[in-house]
């Protein structure tokens, strides 16, 4: 009888500001791959729903840490994801190119993925124990700069840019709000900048350097390298306003856009759906970022603010990047869109950083009443 009694109050406690917006997320990602699949629901819909229904108990699990226990973990979770990164370079299987999965048997894994929270936990643990005034100190850089370049190297090794892009974008985020100064995000710029032409020639693969000239003129070469960037921008503009209804678009259907179940999901949406599906889309992302940002505002301490702000970055990173990209802002760089593309590595990533934002929401709402919930 006491169960049932407090089975309301737990249902009731749950964050269903941010679980109902990504549920509404999901369930119109699953009808996006129902569609993209010719009407079935495999091999994409099915299991985008089930690995959401996993994730999404996972976060709430890890929605019930507790302060201390999560600033423990940082340090191992670090040093584990490092060591995995090197068992890829050394023992990980190649896919599409690039070195970057482990077979565990259970499952297959790619440590690079969780690399990105991980490096907002560990760059937050240390500003935490770091002083405030010494953000202005050498060392609060040098440090930082070791804990993000070396996963970094290794994942630019398997070779994955778009990866290690989002990996230093929340780990720039971090820095900042730590309150380094501003005169070094600049003088770090300029170098990027003048840095740019060397890393071009020299660090970039090939296959990358034609992804930046693609980008920079797609229609160069529209059967060629700029076809996914050319069919994509025909199917999105082909939807209109309101699209060509439900199960009625071509580009997908066809195989004229490639990977319409991943990376250019998007652009299968807004073909049958229009602007107006979108624009919903773009509506529902934003709802999550203000929650990830109310909860970074009001967090307790300096550890979740800097935590949760960087982990709300690098969504948006992702979302970012893919809206980008299929509509021709960005080069194409294999980043999927979350909650909507299939895939199961990049969902857990963003669900685990939903999970560690709702937990440092729950962290100040128990310090606002005083106590435990």
């Amino acid at each position: 009888m006491s169960v049932l009694h407090t089975l309301p109050t737990t249902f009731g406690r749950q964050p269903w500001g941010v679980i109902v917006p990504l549920l509404l997320l999901v369930c119109f990602g699953a009808s996006v791959l129902y569609s993209a699949a010719g009407g079935h629901w495999m091999p994409w819909a099915a299991l985008h729903i089930v690995r959401f229904i996993v994730f999404l108990v996972m976060a709430l699990v890890i929605a019930r840490f507790s302060r201390d226990f999560v600033r423990f973990m940082t340090i191992p979770i670090y040093v584990m994801l490092c060591l995995l990164l090197m068992a890829v370079e050394a023992m990980g299987f190649v896919g599409g190119g690039s070195q970057r999965w482990l077979n565990l048997g259970f499952m297959t894994l790619q440590p690079s993925e969780l690399m990105k929270p991980a490096i907002v936990l560990i760059l937050a643990r240390f500003y935490d124990m770091l002083p405030p005034g010494a953000t202005r100190e050498f060392r609060s850089l040098v440090v930082p700069g070791l804990l993000i370049g070396f996963p970094v190297g290794l994942v630019l090794l398997q070779p994955d840019l778009g990866t290690s892009l989002a990996i230093v974008f929340g780990a720039v985020i971090v820095m900042y709000l730590a309150g380094l100064p501003m005169i070094w995000f600049i003088a770090c710029g300029i170098a990027g900048v003048i840095a740019i032409p060397i890393l071009f020639f020299a660090a970039l693969h090939p296959y990358q350097q034609q992804r930046v000239m693609t980008f920079l003129d797609p229609e160069s070469d529209p059967l060629g390298t700029g076809y996914h960037i050319t069919q994509s921008k025909i199917a999105i503009g082909s939807g209109g306003i309101f699209g060509k209804g439900f199960g009625n678009g071509t580009q997908s259907h066809l195989n004229y856009l490639p990977e319409p179940h991943t990376d250019f999901v998007f652009a299968t949406m807004a073909e049958e759906w229009g602007i107006m599906g979108g624009l919903f889309v773009l509506f529902v992302f934003g709802i999550l970022l203000r929650y990830g940002l109310r909860v970074a505002r009001d967090a307790p301490d300096r550890f979740g603010r800097l935590m949760a702000a960087g982990l709300t970055a690098t969504i948006f990173f992702y979302a970012a990047v893919n809206l980008m990209m299929v509509m021709g802002l960005a080069p194409v760089v294999g980043i999927p869109l979350p909650f909507m593309s299939h895939g199961g590595s990049s969902m857990m990533t963003i669900m685990i950083c939903v999970g560690l934002i709702m937990a440092t929401d729950r962290w100040g709402k128990r310090d606002v009443r005083g106590g435990f919930e």
